[in-house]
């Protein structure tokens, strides 16, 4: 118990007994009260109860603790030592006043005294220190351990609001630290960095010294602590497993294991995804990170298969980064060999000599390529006809080439041979087929029917393409094989192709084809050449001679050909204003025959040019206008002299370039007008405008004329370089309609200037602020010839109306008529009956 000493205990009695009711600042009378005191705060008085009679003293009791008191005379309620709320936050009083003899007058009331804390408790580890395992390449962020302290200071106030800080990392090899910690819930996690970099090859154990603060770490007045954490750094578990190689057509029951992979976290869900998209994906992985196999895998359908293993939390957010893993199927002896084609075709010559190669016998196997599984081995196990020996053909054993064993194949006693071929891989054997044609060789020489074919005359004019004459050679060799087609060449006499020859394959017969255009000025005659020859090299000792070849001779005749034109059309670019009679270019054409010409224009609908009949010098025969036409295109005709039905026709173009001769002038949808009366700061737009070609853009510059005192009333002003404001001056203008001299400018070369004269009307405006006019009814007799007009209308009505009536009344005397005779006639008619 607390006790109070010296002079402080003196002065707590002395005014515990001294002072009365009026001396204290506060007092009341006796009822429920609550006091908040602050811990640590020493000797006070607290508070002083009024008696009422016949009340005379003051009880108290509860929770005094030894430091909690009342001075029964004069109901001071005083501490006589300091409260601790680390030790009592509350205390619980009753106080009661009593009479002279003891009894209770009033009470008990409540008296409840709160402990107010302050900030005197230092912040403690609850660890001296702590020690932690991180797995290598830990997603960052992801806590692997926690360090925790107390405060015994109120955790409702900021004195027990602790914050936790990094303040050594040993060692720091990089510029970042590869440790976090959690501020407010003291968490440990690898940083980005340490994510990245932490290997337990290069270094296994870090230290951290942590430090805790009070006062959320806000005050500089902070009671803080600090400990040790000890970190240990394993190798990561979640890495991916070397690649895993599964024999393909597998007999075990599935799905079979394969590999295994393990996540640094715990509790976490595995799963896989494809990095290529494929029908299905034959793999699958437990929640204990099991990788299976879950059918058979065919490595001739696909041999590599490439996927993701991937960690997420309850989430679905991820844990680890994925991981890929590749699958090899290994390839067993699984697929026969197969021939490439049904049946290999080999032609052989008969004077191929013995050991030659012939061909190959192409065979495939689908296992993997360059193992024992695909190599094929070829035997030769048959041959028909076996004439005029059983083994005429040999087999290389790896490579499939065949070849004559000694001797050379013979027509006279088989044109074709078929062999049956063993194809083995070691575990399975195909029989391919092949056939081995005999083929004659080439040792005759094509010879014509006959050495000359005489003459052939055709016309110059003769198309391309035309067939001028047949020829025929003949060749004792094979029918239908390269010894025996033959090719028909000009050997002499056509320098320049104009002649080609075509070949029957199946009658070797040849035609004779123009292939360029004939001409009878150039080459009235060909005597030409021919050659026949095989695509096939004839045998040693075999030649071309003399029986292959023959000639014939080509008249071409004359025909009488139109002119030409040395240019197939004729442009050319002038300017505008070129002056009349000006040469603008010379066309130029010529007859085949050497006759004479004459030229003529047809289609110049504007009479622009004329052109020299002799020289064909084509000159300008009026003003060119670029703004009327730009480009100006007519015919131009050539005829023979004296024969203008031979005529040839070519285009003349001319391209004209612009020369500034359109002055400008405005560009207005209507007149201007102001609304009267003039108030001022009003203004219209005005736009200039000229037909000329505008290289860049149109500029032109906008003045008043200084005329009928023009430039006192109006004024100008540019908006841009086609636009301007025109405004007036003052306010003093009549209702009427005035004409404004403007003076326009273009930016030509030589630049042009046009005064126009701008009507502008001062008028009475309706309320859409449009010029309203109003128009006055004229009062005039008509003239001679409206009289004359009016008159003739008027008896020409008269008489339609009169003859209308009389054709009424004649109607009507008719009908009268009839009537009478109808009814005479049935008057007649009743009485008979």
């Amino acid at each position: 118990m607390l006790k109070l000493c010296g002079l402080q205990f003196l002065l707590v009695i002395h005014s515990a007994m001294c002072f009365n009711m009026e001396d204290l600042l506060i007092t009341g009378p006796l009822k429920d009260m609550n006091f908040t005191v602050p811990e640590e705060g020493g000797v006070r008085i607290l508070y002083q109860f009024t008696s009422e009679p016949p009340a005379v003293s003051f009880r108290m009791s509860g929770e005094k603790d030894g430091i909690i008191h009342i001075v029964p005379s004069t109901g001071i309620l005083y501490l006589n030592g300091s409260l601790d709320w680390e030790t009592k936050p509350l205390h619980r009083l009753q106080v009661e006043s009593l009479d002279v003899n003891g009894n209770v007058v009033k009470g008990p009331y409540a008296v409840t005294i709160h402990v107010e804390d302050i900030n005197d408790n230092p912040p403690k580890f609850d660890q001296v220190s702590y020690t932690g395992v991180v797995r290598q390449n830990s997603r960052p962020g992801k806590p692997f351990m926690y360090v925790h302290a107390t405060d015994r200071d109120n955790p409702a106030t900021p004195h027990a609001q602790l914050t936790y800080s990094i303040l050594h990392h040993f060692p720091n090899p990089y510029s970042e630290m590869l440790f976090q910690i959690d501020s407010a819930t003291g968490a440990i996690s690898p940083s980005r960095t340490g994510s990245y970099y932490l290997d337990p090859q290069k270094q296994d154990n870090f230290t951290l010294v942590v430090s805790v603060k009070d006062m959320a770490g806000m005050s500089t007045n902070a009671f803080s602590s600090s400990v040790d954490v000890i970190i240990i750094v394993k190798e990561s578990l979640w890495k991916a497993p070397p690649t895993i190689h599964i024999q393909e057509n597998s007999t075990e029951v599935h799905p079979v294991s394969i590999s295994q992979v393990q996540s640094n976290e715990p509790d976490v869900i595995y799963g896989i995804f494809e990095k290529e998209k494929l029908p299905r994906l034959p793999f699958s992985i437990s929640q204990d990170g099991v990788i299976y196999v879950t059918e058979p895998l065919d490595r001739e359908e696909k041999d590599t298969y490439t996927f993701f293993v991937v960690t997420k939390d309850t989430h679905g957010e991820l844990v680890d980064k994925p991981l890929q893993i590749h699958v090899i199927v290994e390839d067993i002896n699984d697929n026969p060999p197969v021939c490439q084609q049904a049946v290999t075709v080999i032609e052989v010559q008969e004077n191929e000599i013995g050991g030659s190669n012939i061909g190959t016998l192409i065979a495939t196997d689908m296992d993997k390529e360059n193992t024992l599984n695909s190599r094929l081995r070829f035997k030769i196990q048959s041959q028909i006809p076996e004439v005029p020996a059983s083994n005429l053909f040999y087999i290389q054993q790896d490579t499939g080439i065949l070849q004559l064993t000694g001797r050379s194949l013979n027509k006279l006693y088989a044109s074709n041979y078929t062999l049956k071929v063993l194809v083995s891989d070691g575990a399975f054997q195909t029989i391919c087929d092949v056939e081995v044609h005999v083929i004659d060789i080439n040792d005759q020489i094509p010879i014509f029917e006959k050495s000359d074919y005489d003459n052939v005359t055709i016309a110059e004019n003769v198309p391309v393409g035309t067939v001028i004459l047949e020829i025929q050679a003949k060749d004792g060799d094979e029918p239908a094989t390269g010894s025996s087609l033959i090719i028909y060449q000009v050997k002499e006499g056509d320098p320049n192709n104009t002649f080609i020859i075509d070949t029957d394959a199946e009658t070797n017969r040849g035609f004779v084809k123009i292939n360029k255009a004939l001409d009878f000025e150039t080459m009235p005659v060909y005597t030409l050449v021919i050659n026949a020859t095989n695509p096939e090299p004839l045998v040693p000792g075999v030649q071309y001679n003399a029986s292959s070849l023959t000639w014939f001779r080509v008249f071409v005749t004359d025909v009488d050909e139109p002119p030409v034109f040395l240019k197939p059309v004729y442009k050319e670019e002038v300017s505008e204003g070129l002056a009349v009679n000006t040469l603008v270019m010379t066309v130029e054409a010529y007859d085949p025959e050497g006759d004479s010409v004459r030229y003529s224009l047809e289609g110049d609908v504007n009479k622009w040019l004329r052109i020299n009949s002799t020289t064909g010098q084509v000159y300008t025969a009026s003003r060119l206008d670029r703004e009327q036409t730009e480009m100006y295109t007519v015919e131009v005709v050539v005829s023979e002299l004296n024969n203008a039905a031979q005529k040839s026709r070519t285009s003349l173009i001319l391209h004209l370039s612009d020369v500034n001769d359109n002055l400008p002038h405005l560009a207005m949808d209507s007149s201007a007008f102001f609304c009267y009366p003039v108030h001022g700061g009003e203004k219209t737009l005005i736009q200039a405008t000229d037909a000329d070609e505008q290289w860049f853009y149109s500029k032109f510059t906008f003045s008043l004329a200084d005329e009928m005192n023009t430039r006192n009333n109006w004024e100008i002003s540019k908006v841009n370089a086609t636009h301007a404001y025109l405004s007036p001056k003052h306010s003093n203008f009549e209702e009427k309609v005035y004409k404004v001299p403007v003076i326009l400018n273009d930016n030509g070369k030589p630049p042009l200037e046009n005064k126009v004269y701008l009507k502008v009307s001062i008028c009475t405006c309706s309320s859409e602020k449009s010029c309203f006019i109003e128009v006055e009814r004229e009062h005039s007799w008509p003239t001679a010839g409206q009289a004359i007009g009016i008159l003739v209308g008027v008896l020409l009505i008269i008489g339609a109306i009169v003859g209308g009536v009389f054709l009424h009344m004649k109607f009507k005397e008719k009908n009268e008529k009839s009537h009478h005779k109808d009814a005479k006639d049935s008057a007649e008619l009743n009485r008979l009956t």
